[in-house]
């Protein structure tokens, strides 16, 4: 089981070890581990939330996404897109973009790769602080299988059945966060972060449209009408009952897309935290990509044993920890917040949900039994 669910992620670390050896020494090996390790620890809750999606596709599309999603993930948001960012804010050819990353410039000295990062982190903060602000929004605002935090969780349920709330609420706070704290670079901030909303929103949309076409198949199969095989499930950001059919079509491809911007929204703090470990961009996607590969492994696991389903209030951790997360990015656009804090608060919301599931389990023995049957996974 752990091979099956591992391999390709000790096969990518062993690639991963032996071309930091071929670049950079022995010494390419330790950092490697080390961005590795930061980068598990920053997107834990990634892989938690990753797996509410995932489960809901068929075999073909979660194979997908351990594929060409993995190429996606490690050379296109490691190491494809900070190229193209550095470029287009300091306004470089492509050609010169790589010619700066692979100088190793120190990141505090003006004109190097690290420090163009560095200048462009208000607009990447903002970016994926907002479009992680409108999933956890969707979240605490929309109606949920189980209350982890009962009180708080049922009172934002209440505030969020009037229509729109999670778009009023998030653009308050893009708003308030552009014109106080993040006030020296308020227009990026507020055109960065609306386009993090849009995107949020139209992807969202998109899998609500999609999935409103698979019922409708699903209808007109049962009444003799058509021959639709699609099935109604939630949309892509909305939670509620886990269900045991699966999607594919154009529909599971929306939750693919979600997927993947959802990780590019997780991978923008390990790529600018990294900079503190080491200068060099190519260690950085080496190191960052082999990490990438393992939350991908997490999260084929947490279905394949029915985690979410076993431990109910895990997923609500989870949601709780990107609420954070998103709150830091934001924050982070004029504070420096250390990766440390980063990566502990989102554990430990992982943790005490871990923690409160084990003890409802406990109290309801009859509940854990019927939820211990494990999701196929491809």
């Amino acid at each position: 089981m752990i091979l099956k669910t591992y391999g390709w992620s000790f096969g990518v670390t062993a690639l991963g070890l032996v071309l930091a050896v071929l670049y950079d020494g022995w010494a390419g090996i330790g950092l490697v581990a080390i961005l590795a390790v930061l980068e598990i620890s920053l997107s834990f809750d990634n892989a938690v939330v990753n797996a509410t999606v995932l489960r809901r596709m068929n075999e073909f599309w979660q194979k997908i996404f351990l594929s060409v999603g993995i190429i996606i993930a490690v050379f296109g948001m490691r190491l494809v897109f900070p190229l193209l960012l550095v470029g287009i804010t300091a306004s470089l050819s492509p050609v010169e973009a790589v010619r700066l990353a692979l100088e190793k410039g120190d990141p505090e000295e003006p004109g190097t790769y690290g420090y163009l990062l560095n200048a462009a982190h208000p607009t990447i903060a903002a970016f994926g602080g907002m479009f992680l602000m409108m999933l956890f929004l969707n979240f605490v605002l929309g109606e949920k299988e189980h209350h982890w935090l009962g009180p708080v969780e049922r009172l934002l349920e209440k505030v969020g059945s009037v229509e729109a709330m999670s778009t009023i609420v998030g653009g308050a706070i893009l708003f308030v966060v552009a014109e106080t704290f993040a006030a020296d670079h308020a227009q990026t901030v507020l055109a960065s972060g609306v386009l993090g909303m849009v995107v949020y929103l139209l992807v969202n949309g998109l899998g609500e449209l999609f999935n409103v076409d698979d019922e409708d198949d699903e209808d007109a199969s049962a009444d003799g009408d058509g021959d639709g095989d699609g099935v109604k499930v939630p949309a892509v950001a909305r939670r509620g009952p886990s269900e045991a059919a699966k999607v594919g079509g154009k529909a599971a491809f929306f939750l693919f897309l979600y997927l993947e911007v959802l990780d590019a929204s997780f991978s923008f703090d390990g790529v600018i935290g990294a900079f503190a470990i080491t200068n060099d961009a190519i260690i950085i996607a080496i190191g960052l990509g082999v990490g990438a590969m393992y939350i991908r492994s997490m999260t084929v696991h947490l279905v394949r044993e029915g985690t979410l389903s076993q431990y109910v209030y895990l997923e609500n951790g989870a949601l709780w920890a990107i609420g954070a997360l998103a709150t830091i990015l934001l924050i982070s656009i004029e504070v420096e917040v250390p990766e440390v804090v980063t990566g502990l608060i989102g554990v430990a919301f992982i943790v005490a949900a871990l923690i409160s599931s084990i003890a409802h389990n406990r109290a309801h023995p009859e509940d854990a039994q019927l939820e211990r049957t494990p999701q196929p996974a491809g």
